[in-house]
């Protein structure tokens, strides 16, 4: 498949957003999360704009939503940081960041592209759509 791309991979990202009051539809892009099934990669990048998310909701739980967000970056990242993920493999932690749920951290669509270079997309991704 590399050959036909052109040198380059398939790889999948989601947005990470903080979405503090439901009911407001109001949210933030907060991270990203990519991963690469060529490559068995996967990764978060995290970045909060605490103003942003105060200006939203000036009762944010600031400290909750960082530890939820980092909570993302140690199951990517696997081992002890990824809990009972631990001994999943890449893909499955991937979709598992993914899957839709309704907490104040919530993964966006997930969408696709080529890259040459799966471990920089988190962080030009990252400058791209959240910075």
């Amino acid at each position: 498949m590399t050959g036909r791309n052109n040198g380059r991979e398939v790889f999948e990202y989601a947005l990470l957003r903080v979405v503090p009051r439901v009911e407001r539809g109001e949210q933030i892009n907060a991270g990203v999360v990519v991963y690469c099934q060529a490559r068995s990669f996967v990764a978060a990048r995290i970045h909060l704009d605490e103003a942003r998310l105060l200006a939203l909701d000036p009762t944010a739980d600031v400290v909750g939503v960082r530890a939820a967000l980092h909570a993302v970056e140690g199951v990517c990242a696997g081992g002890e940081r990824a809990g009972q993920a631990a001994c999943d493999a890449p893909g499955q932690r991937f979709r598992w960041l993914i899957a839709p749920r309704s907490t104040i951290v919530q993964p966006g669509p997930v969408h696709t592209g080529l890259t040459a270079d799966p471990e920089g997309e988190p962080e030009r991704l990252l400058d791209l759509l959240v910075r």
